[in-house]
């Protein structure tokens, strides 16, 4: 089972980002949990991570 814990970017100002890792890296929301994750295998998170901070 894979752990939830708060990203070291949200800070504490109430919009927060909960990461698990395993398998596959898990992100969520802590403010709709309810609303379920995004899922990405290692491969695919290596290259959200990389778009997201604009490298190519």
């Amino acid at each position: 089972m894979n752990t939830w814990h708060k990203s070291t970017y949200s800070y504490d100002v109430g919009a927060c980002v909960e990461v698990s890792t395993g398998e596959e890296t898990r992100i969520r929301d802590t403010q709709h949990r309810e609303q379920g994750h995004l899922g990405f295998r290692a491969g695919e998170w290596a290259a959200a991570v990389k778009a997201i901070r604009g490298q190519r």
